[in-house]
Protein backbone atom coordinates (compact mmCIF):
# COMPACT_ATOMS: atom_id res chain seq x y z
CA UNK A 1 0.00 0.00 0.00
CA UNK A 2 1.23 3.48 -0.88
CA UNK A 3 0.63 6.84 0.78
CA UNK A 4 -0.72 9.74 -1.28
CA UNK A 5 1.93 11.59 -3.25
CA UNK A 6 2.89 15.05 -2.00
CA UNK A 7 0.98 18.06 -3.20
CA UNK A 8 -2.60 17.13 -2.36
CA UNK A 9 -4.53 18.65 0.51
CA UNK A 10 -5.52 15.75 2.77
CA UNK A 11 -8.13 15.48 5.50
CA UNK A 12 -7.94 13.65 8.84
CA UNK A 13 -8.34 10.30 7.04
CA UNK A 14 -5.38 10.96 4.78
CA UNK A 15 -7.36 11.52 1.58
CA UNK A 16 -8.62 14.65 -0.18
CA UNK A 17 -12.11 15.85 0.61
CA UNK A 18 -14.77 14.72 -1.82
CA UNK A 19 -15.28 18.32 -2.94
CA UNK A 20 -11.70 18.32 -4.28
CA UNK A 21 -12.59 15.72 -6.94
CA UNK A 22 -11.53 15.52 -9.67
CA UNK A 23 -8.05 16.12 -8.34
CA UNK A 24 -6.95 17.46 -11.73
CA UNK A 25 -9.62 19.57 -13.32
CA UNK A 26 -8.98 18.20 -16.81
CA UNK A 27 -9.66 14.61 -15.64
CA UNK A 28 -13.09 12.94 -15.69
CA UNK A 29 -15.69 13.88 -13.09
CA UNK A 30 -15.08 12.74 -9.51
CA UNK A 31 -11.80 11.01 -10.45
CA UNK A 32 -8.84 10.71 -8.07
CA UNK A 33 -6.17 9.99 -10.67
CA UNK A 34 -2.63 10.51 -9.50
CA UNK A 35 -3.43 10.43 -5.78
CA UNK A 36 -1.13 7.45 -5.23
CA UNK A 37 1.08 8.04 -8.25
CA UNK A 38 0.67 7.72 -12.00
CA UNK A 39 1.40 3.97 -11.99
CA UNK A 40 -0.81 3.04 -9.05
CA UNK A 41 -3.02 -0.02 -9.56
CA UNK A 42 -4.53 -0.33 -6.05
CA UNK A 43 -6.76 2.73 -5.84
CA UNK A 44 -8.84 2.79 -2.66
CA UNK A 45 -7.17 -0.44 -1.49
CA UNK A 46 -4.30 1.84 -0.46
CA UNK A 47 -6.56 2.67 2.48
CA UNK A 48 -5.98 -0.85 3.83
CA UNK A 49 -2.72 -0.03 5.56
CA UNK A 50 -0.91 -2.56 7.75
CA UNK A 51 -1.97 -0.57 10.81
CA UNK A 52 -5.63 -0.53 9.76
CA UNK A 53 -5.65 -4.26 9.00
CA UNK A 54 -3.96 -5.10 12.31
CA UNK A 55 -6.48 -2.97 14.20
CA UNK A 56 -9.34 -4.71 12.38
CA UNK A 57 -8.01 -8.15 13.26
CA UNK A 58 -7.70 -7.14 16.91
CA UNK A 59 -11.18 -5.66 17.16
CA UNK A 60 -13.14 -8.11 15.00
CA UNK A 61 -11.71 -11.62 15.45
CA UNK A 62 -13.22 -12.86 18.71
CA UNK A 63 -14.54 -16.41 18.22
CA UNK A 64 -12.73 -17.60 15.11
CA UNK A 65 -16.04 -18.49 13.42
CA UNK A 66 -15.62 -18.34 9.63
CA UNK A 67 -18.22 -17.91 6.88
CA UNK A 68 -17.62 -18.19 3.14
CA UNK A 69 -19.16 -15.44 1.02
CA UNK A 70 -18.49 -17.25 -2.26
CA UNK A 71 -21.38 -18.31 -4.48
CA UNK A 72 -20.62 -21.65 -6.19
CA UNK A 73 -18.79 -21.21 -9.46
CA UNK A 74 -21.53 -23.24 -11.15
CA UNK A 75 -24.41 -21.32 -9.55
CA UNK A 76 -25.55 -20.30 -13.05
CA UNK A 77 -25.30 -23.74 -14.69
CA UNK A 78 -27.13 -23.28 -18.00
CA UNK A 79 -26.81 -19.61 -18.93
CA UNK A 80 -25.61 -16.52 -17.14
CA UNK A 81 -26.53 -12.88 -16.76
CA UNK A 82 -24.80 -10.49 -19.17
CA UNK A 83 -24.30 -13.39 -21.61
CA UNK A 84 -21.22 -14.66 -19.81
CA UNK A 85 -19.70 -18.10 -20.28
CA UNK A 86 -20.83 -20.48 -17.56
CA UNK A 87 -18.55 -22.68 -15.49
CA UNK A 88 -17.49 -26.01 -16.98
CA UNK A 89 -15.42 -28.69 -15.30
CA UNK A 90 -13.65 -31.39 -17.26
CA UNK A 91 -12.78 -34.28 -14.94
CA UNK A 92 -9.80 -36.30 -16.18
CA UNK A 93 -8.91 -39.88 -15.18
CA UNK A 94 -5.14 -40.32 -14.98
CA UNK A 95 -5.16 -44.05 -15.65
CA UNK A 96 -3.52 -46.41 -15.00
CA UNK A 97 -2.88 -44.61 -11.71
CA UNK A 98 -5.76 -44.01 -9.31
CA UNK A 99 -5.47 -40.24 -9.81
CA UNK A 100 -7.69 -37.45 -11.13
CA UNK A 101 -7.08 -33.98 -12.56
CA UNK A 102 -9.61 -31.42 -13.67
CA UNK A 103 -9.76 -28.40 -15.95
CA UNK A 104 -12.03 -25.44 -15.24
CA UNK A 105 -13.22 -22.93 -17.83
CA UNK A 106 -15.47 -19.99 -16.95
CA UNK A 107 -15.95 -16.26 -17.23
CA UNK A 108 -14.36 -14.59 -14.21
CA UNK A 109 -17.63 -12.70 -13.57
CA UNK A 110 -20.08 -15.59 -13.84
CA UNK A 111 -20.28 -16.05 -10.06
CA UNK A 112 -19.03 -14.11 -7.02
CA UNK A 113 -16.48 -11.65 -8.34
CA UNK A 114 -14.39 -8.58 -7.77
CA UNK A 115 -14.58 -6.27 -10.77
CA UNK A 116 -11.02 -5.16 -11.47
CA UNK A 117 -9.64 -1.98 -12.99
CA UNK A 118 -9.64 -3.34 -16.54
CA UNK A 119 -13.39 -3.96 -16.49
CA UNK A 120 -15.17 -0.63 -16.87
CA UNK A 121 -13.89 2.71 -18.18
CA UNK A 122 -15.28 6.20 -18.24
CA UNK A 123 -17.38 5.64 -21.33
CA UNK A 124 -17.32 9.12 -22.82
CA UNK A 125 -13.60 9.69 -22.16
CA UNK A 126 -12.66 6.06 -22.94
CA UNK A 127 -10.23 5.95 -20.03
CA UNK A 128 -9.74 3.38 -17.29
CA UNK A 129 -8.21 4.07 -13.86
CA UNK A 130 -5.33 6.57 -13.95
CA UNK A 131 -6.01 7.35 -17.61
CA UNK A 132 -5.24 3.89 -19.03
CA UNK A 133 -6.67 3.34 -22.53
CA UNK A 134 -8.12 0.27 -24.21
CA UNK A 135 -5.03 0.18 -26.45
CA UNK A 136 -2.82 0.18 -23.33
CA UNK A 137 -4.69 -2.86 -22.00
CA UNK A 138 -4.53 -4.80 -25.26
CA UNK A 139 -0.95 -3.83 -26.10
CA UNK A 140 1.70 -6.42 -26.89
CA UNK A 141 5.35 -5.49 -26.43
CA UNK A 142 8.17 -6.03 -28.89
CA UNK A 143 9.11 -9.09 -26.85
CA UNK A 144 5.65 -10.58 -27.41
CA UNK A 145 4.53 -10.07 -23.83
CA UNK A 146 1.00 -8.84 -23.28
CA UNK A 147 0.38 -5.72 -21.22
CA UNK A 148 -0.71 -6.34 -17.63
CA UNK A 149 -1.48 -2.71 -16.73
CA UNK A 150 -4.35 -2.39 -14.22
CA UNK A 151 -4.54 -6.18 -13.96
CA UNK A 152 -6.20 -8.02 -11.08
CA UNK A 153 -2.83 -9.51 -10.10
CA UNK A 154 -1.96 -6.21 -8.40
CA UNK A 155 -4.68 -6.91 -5.83
CA UNK A 156 -3.50 -10.47 -5.23
CA UNK A 157 -0.19 -9.44 -3.68
CA UNK A 158 -1.73 -8.29 -0.39
CA UNK A 159 -5.37 -9.22 -0.90
CA UNK A 160 -8.50 -7.32 0.10
CA UNK A 161 -8.26 -7.63 3.85
CA UNK A 162 -9.67 -5.57 6.70
CA UNK A 163 -12.81 -4.76 8.65
CA UNK A 164 -16.06 -5.60 6.90
CA UNK A 165 -19.56 -4.43 7.66
CA UNK A 166 -22.85 -5.86 6.43
CA UNK A 167 -25.83 -3.67 5.63
CA UNK A 168 -28.67 -6.20 5.76
CA UNK A 169 -31.03 -4.04 3.74
CA UNK A 170 -33.27 -6.98 2.81
CA UNK A 171 -34.08 -7.87 6.43
CA UNK A 172 -34.45 -4.21 7.40
CA UNK A 173 -36.81 -3.46 4.50
CA UNK A 174 -39.06 -6.40 5.29
CA UNK A 175 -39.28 -5.29 8.93
CA UNK A 176 -40.50 -1.78 8.10
CA UNK A 177 -44.16 -0.83 8.56
CA UNK A 178 -45.63 0.21 5.20
CA UNK A 179 -46.09 3.82 6.30
CA UNK A 180 -42.51 4.29 7.52
CA UNK A 181 -40.58 3.53 4.35
CA UNK A 182 -38.22 6.36 3.49
CA UNK A 183 -38.42 5.95 -0.27
CA UNK A 184 -41.04 5.42 -2.95
CA UNK A 185 -38.77 2.62 -4.17
CA UNK A 186 -39.55 0.63 -1.01
CA UNK A 187 -43.16 1.43 -0.19
CA UNK A 188 -45.78 -1.26 0.25
CA UNK A 189 -47.32 -0.30 -3.12
CA UNK A 190 -43.99 -0.29 -4.98
CA UNK A 191 -41.76 -2.85 -3.25
CA UNK A 192 -38.09 -3.15 -4.05
CA UNK A 193 -37.57 -5.68 -6.83
CA UNK A 194 -34.17 -7.22 -7.50
CA UNK A 195 -35.17 -7.79 -11.12
CA UNK A 196 -36.31 -4.25 -11.90
CA UNK A 197 -34.37 -1.02 -12.29
CA UNK A 198 -35.17 0.28 -8.82
CA UNK A 199 -32.69 2.18 -6.69
CA UNK A 200 -31.93 1.81 -3.00
CA UNK A 201 -31.58 5.35 -1.63
CA UNK A 202 -28.73 6.40 0.62
CA UNK A 203 -31.24 7.36 3.30
CA UNK A 204 -32.37 3.73 3.54
CA UNK A 205 -28.78 2.50 3.82
CA UNK A 206 -28.16 4.94 6.66
CA UNK A 207 -31.43 3.98 8.39
CA UNK A 208 -30.52 0.31 8.15
CA UNK A 209 -27.09 0.96 9.66
CA UNK A 210 -28.69 2.92 12.50
CA UNK A 211 -31.17 0.14 13.22
CA UNK A 212 -28.31 -2.38 13.36
CA UNK A 213 -26.25 -0.09 15.58
CA UNK A 214 -23.33 -0.50 13.17
CA UNK A 215 -20.58 2.11 13.26
CA UNK A 216 -18.66 2.67 10.04
CA UNK A 217 -14.91 3.25 10.21
CA UNK A 218 -12.75 4.75 7.50
CA UNK A 219 -11.27 1.98 5.34
CA UNK A 220 -14.09 -0.49 5.94
CA UNK A 221 -15.16 -2.99 3.28
CA UNK A 222 -18.89 -2.68 2.60
CA UNK A 223 -21.20 -5.64 1.97
CA UNK A 224 -24.82 -4.97 0.99
CA UNK A 225 -27.50 -7.66 1.17
CA UNK A 226 -30.33 -6.57 -1.10
CA UNK A 227 -32.27 -9.85 -1.20
CA UNK A 228 -31.20 -10.81 -4.72
CA UNK A 229 -30.40 -14.40 -3.72
CA UNK A 230 -33.87 -14.92 -2.25
CA UNK A 231 -35.50 -13.32 -5.30
CA UNK A 232 -33.46 -15.50 -7.64
CA UNK A 233 -34.48 -18.67 -5.81
CA UNK A 234 -38.15 -17.74 -6.24
CA UNK A 235 -37.86 -17.42 -10.04
CA UNK A 236 -38.90 -20.30 -12.28
CA UNK A 237 -36.50 -21.37 -15.02
CA UNK A 238 -38.89 -19.90 -17.57
CA UNK A 239 -38.99 -16.55 -15.76
CA UNK A 240 -35.20 -16.43 -15.55
CA UNK A 241 -34.84 -17.27 -19.22
CA UNK A 242 -37.27 -14.49 -20.10
CA UNK A 243 -35.34 -12.02 -17.96
CA UNK A 244 -32.01 -12.97 -19.54
CA UNK A 245 -33.52 -12.57 -23.00
CA UNK A 246 -34.19 -8.86 -22.49
CA UNK A 247 -31.15 -6.65 -23.09
CA UNK A 248 -29.98 -4.71 -21.29
CA UNK A 249 -30.77 -6.75 -18.20
CA UNK A 250 -32.56 -4.93 -15.42
CA UNK A 251 -31.48 -5.22 -11.81
CA UNK A 252 -32.05 -3.31 -8.61
CA UNK A 253 -29.17 -1.78 -6.69
CA UNK A 254 -27.92 1.35 -4.98
CA UNK A 255 -28.81 4.76 -6.34
CA UNK A 256 -26.62 6.94 -8.52
CA UNK A 257 -26.27 10.28 -6.76
CA UNK A 258 -23.60 12.68 -5.61
CA UNK A 259 -24.56 12.17 -1.93
CA UNK A 260 -24.10 8.41 -2.39
CA UNK A 261 -20.70 8.94 -4.02
CA UNK A 262 -19.65 11.29 -1.23
CA UNK A 263 -20.74 8.73 1.38
CA UNK A 264 -18.71 5.97 -0.28
CA UNK A 265 -15.60 8.12 -0.82
CA UNK A 266 -15.57 9.28 2.80
CA UNK A 267 -15.71 5.73 4.20
CA UNK A 268 -14.87 2.63 2.22
CA UNK A 269 -11.92 0.77 0.69
CA UNK A 270 -14.11 -1.60 -1.36
CA UNK A 271 -17.81 -2.30 -1.87
CA UNK A 272 -19.73 -5.49 -2.63
CA UNK A 273 -23.27 -6.81 -2.81
CA UNK A 274 -25.31 -9.89 -3.58
CA UNK A 275 -26.76 -8.45 -6.78
CA UNK A 276 -25.33 -8.70 -10.32
CA UNK A 277 -24.48 -5.01 -10.76
CA UNK A 278 -24.22 -3.38 -7.27
CA UNK A 279 -25.88 -0.24 -8.66
CA UNK A 280 -29.36 -0.26 -10.21
CA UNK A 281 -29.00 -1.27 -13.83
CA UNK A 282 -29.04 0.01 -16.47
CA UNK A 283 -28.37 3.67 -15.89
CA UNK A 284 -31.22 5.68 -17.42
CA UNK A 285 -30.67 7.44 -20.71
CA UNK A 286 -29.00 10.76 -20.08
CA UNK A 287 -27.54 9.78 -16.71
CA UNK A 288 -24.31 11.77 -16.23
CA UNK A 289 -22.39 8.73 -15.00
CA UNK A 290 -22.61 5.13 -13.83
CA UNK A 291 -21.21 4.17 -10.44
CA UNK A 292 -19.01 1.66 -12.23
CA UNK A 293 -17.32 4.54 -14.02
CA UNK A 294 -16.57 6.55 -10.91
CA UNK A 295 -15.71 3.70 -8.55
CA UNK A 296 -13.60 1.56 -10.88
CA UNK A 297 -12.21 4.06 -13.39
CA UNK A 298 -12.23 7.12 -11.14
CA UNK A 299 -11.12 5.83 -7.75
CA UNK A 300 -9.79 2.33 -8.39
CA UNK A 301 -12.37 1.01 -5.93
CA UNK A 302 -13.16 -2.73 -6.19
CA UNK A 303 -16.81 -3.59 -6.82
CA UNK A 304 -17.93 -7.02 -5.64
CA UNK A 305 -21.01 -8.64 -7.13
CA UNK A 306 -23.00 -11.86 -6.65
CA UNK A 307 -21.54 -12.42 -3.18
CA UNK A 308 -23.40 -15.04 -1.14
CA UNK A 309 -24.45 -13.12 1.96
CA UNK A 310 -27.23 -15.37 3.28
CA UNK A 311 -25.32 -17.27 5.96
CA UNK A 312 -23.44 -14.11 6.88
CA UNK A 313 -26.72 -12.25 7.45
CA UNK A 314 -28.12 -15.08 9.57
CA UNK A 315 -25.01 -15.16 11.76
CA UNK A 316 -24.97 -11.38 12.13
CA UNK A 317 -28.59 -11.42 13.29
CA UNK A 318 -27.93 -14.24 15.73
CA UNK A 319 -24.90 -12.43 17.19
CA UNK A 320 -26.46 -8.95 16.96
CA UNK A 321 -23.22 -7.87 15.32
CA UNK A 322 -22.75 -6.72 11.74
CA UNK A 323 -18.98 -6.15 11.64
CA UNK A 324 -16.30 -8.79 11.10
CA UNK A 325 -12.85 -9.39 9.66
CA UNK A 326 -12.59 -9.98 5.91
CA UNK A 327 -9.93 -11.95 4.08
CA UNK A 328 -10.17 -12.05 0.30
CA UNK A 329 -7.48 -13.24 -2.08
CA UNK A 330 -8.18 -12.49 -5.75
CA UNK A 331 -6.61 -14.90 -8.20
CA UNK A 332 -3.07 -14.02 -9.23
CA UNK A 333 -3.79 -13.70 -12.96
CA UNK A 334 -1.44 -11.17 -14.60
CA UNK A 335 -3.60 -8.78 -16.58
CA UNK A 336 -6.85 -10.27 -15.29
CA UNK A 337 -10.06 -8.27 -15.64
CA UNK A 338 -11.91 -9.74 -12.65
CA UNK A 339 -11.60 -12.59 -10.17
CA UNK A 340 -13.52 -14.88 -7.87
CA UNK A 341 -13.05 -13.30 -4.43
CA UNK A 342 -12.02 -16.39 -2.42
CA UNK A 343 -13.42 -14.54 0.59
CA UNK A 344 -14.09 -15.38 4.23
CA UNK A 345 -15.77 -13.36 6.96
CA UNK A 346 -14.15 -14.12 10.32
CA UNK A 347 -15.80 -13.36 13.66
Amino acid sequence: MAPPVPGFKLNENGVPDFDELPLRKTDPQYSAWGLYGEKDELGTLNRLTDERVAAAAKSEIKTGHRISLNWPLDAQPESAFFQRQVFHQELIRKAPRIVNDDVWTFNSQVSSQWDGLRHFAYQREERFYNGVTMDDIHAVGADGKKSTVNGIHAWAEQGIVGRGILIDYHSWRLSQPPSSSSSTATTATTPYDSFSTLSIPLSDLESCLASQGTQVRFGDILFLRTGFTAALAAKTPAALAAHRAVLPHRFGGVERSEPLLRWLWDRFAAVAGDQPSFESWPAPAGAPYALHEVLLAGWGCPIGELFDLERLAAHCRAQNRWSFFVSSEPCNVPGGVASPPNVLAIF
